[in-house]
């Protein structure tokens, strides 16, 4: 569990310059508001998804106060508040660092951790990876060179199940059958206790790496490298840093996200195309004990401590009644969508009402569906699935790529005629 703690100066890491970044991206953040449609945009950035029950109602209150309502999670486990008012950041940084959210301002953006949303909670994976999330939040927020991260950046946290460590993080973390902990980029096994601060050292290797270059390197992606130069950069500061390391095999297989229903000592429960009401997130908070953890697969993990024969069964049924998916058969579990019209001007159509019009016709795919509302493919998963994109015309154009790795395209005049065009290209 996070603990609350205000806002407070933090010393410098001596060991990096931050990056110049006069250029960066614009990614929003709690202080970086975002000028949308339907008003500013504040972006919440929750490591782990991790926050205790008093900071969920403090979210709930700030988001009925002075955004549309509700609490939109993102594909990173964090909350985004929309529709929020002219000139109430101030407002809003007071009442987020009043419960602890904003343990460093400097840092705020860049706090964009994830982390097995189960670890400690059904018995599964290696290890308990809180006390790294902890650990590495500090140390993200005690780090000078941290501040030049862009706001797009990722670390992952993966208990050795493998459900985060395919989510395409900068830097990741996998707790190793052995009791090691294997670390990317780098491609070594370092101690676990040294887990947090090896991969601080690999982000910050990451912004002397783009430092030497003209070119824009908001993620590791991004960076002009030979293949393997940046594991051998991260190699060698973690020797001079004196974090011993070892090069035994990576770890493999993977896991997908926890499943709606009674997982172990946890509730879990998916939330439609990421939108939490008021009255959802209240019931949520009601069913936790202490704590509520957000996942990247838009869903919500409620540790119950072992609660779950008596109260859980009940609360299942309180949050399924609150419009929550709790059923792991449900359509909605493979359909996702960016925000679109009215909210986005980019957008050309309102893909979210429409992606619950069609949401009977998904049954007919054998991938998942995301919808996006132009180009820009805001939020989109990685893997295999159907793209589904507004198109000016008022219409959605359908690819998916086959196991022969050709693609296949089809249209659709709008939502109803959504299983025609989804026949054609997955049949």
């Amino acid at each position: 569990m996070l603990t609350a703690m205000p806002t407070a100066a933090l010393p410098p890491s001596p060991q990096v310059a931050p990056a110049a970044r006069g250029r960066g991206d614009a990614c929003p953040g709690a202080l970086r508001l975002h000028t949308a449609d339907d008003g500013a945009l504040a972006r919440i950035r929750l490591p782990g998804g991790i926050l205790t029950t008093g900071q969920a109602e403090a979210l709930g209150h700030a988001a009925r106060r002075l955004g549309d309502g509700d609490l939109h999670l993102t594909s990173r486990g964090n909350v985004q508040l929309r529709g929020l008012a002219a000139g109430c950041g101030g407002e809003l940084a007071e009442a987020l660092d009043a419960v602890g959210l904003l343990p460093s301002r400097e840092h705020e953006r860049v706090r964009n951790i994830v982390a097995s949303p189960l670890s400690g909670l059904d018995g599964g994976g290696s290890r308990d990876v809180r006390p790294w999330l902890t650990a590495l939040d500090a140390a993200l927020c005690a780090s000078d060179a941290a501040r030049g991260l862009s706001g797009r950046f990722l670390f992952a946290l993966d208990d050795g199940r493998g459900d985060v460590a395919g989510l395409g993080a900068d830097v990741m973390v996998r707790a190793t059958e052995d009791g090691g902990a294997w670390l990317t980029p780098g491609s070594v096994r370092v101690a676990p206790a040294e887990a947090p601060r090896a991969a601080l050292m690999a982000a910050e290797t990451f912004l002397e790496a783009a430092r030497s270059h003209t070119a824009r390197s908001w993620r590791v992606s991004d960076l002009p490298l030979r293949e393997g130069e940046l594991d051998r950069l991260v190699r060698d500061r973690l020797t001079t840093e004196g974090i011993e390391q070892n090069d035994r095999p990576e770890p493999v297989g993977s896991a997908d996200g926890p499943p709606p229903g009674a997982v172990g000592g946890a509730l879990s429960v998916h939330v439609p195309l990421g939108r939490l009401s008021a009255l959802q997130w209240e019931a949520l908070a009601v069913a936790a004990d202490t704590e509520l953890r957000l996942t990247p697969w838009r869903g919500v993990v409620v540790p119950t401590a072992g609660a779950i024969a008596a109260r859980g069964v009940e609360s299942l049924g309180r949050l399924r009644d609150a419009g929550l998916v709790t059923d792991p058969a449900s359509s909605w579990l493979r359909v996702g969508a960016c925000v679109g019209r009215p909210g986005c001007a980019k957008a050309h159509g309102d893909v979210r009402a429409d992606a619950a019009r069609a949401l009977e016709a998904t049954v007919r795919s054998a991938l998942p569906l995301y919808w996006s509302g132009c180009e820009r493919r805001c939020g989109h998963p990685r893997g295999a699935h159907v793209d589904v994109l507004a198109t000016p015309d008022g219409g959605y154009r359908l690819s998916a790529t086959t196991t022969d790795g050709s693609t296949r395209t089809a249209s659709a005049a709008g939502p109803a005629r959504m299983g025609a065009a989804l026949a054609a290209i997955t049949s």
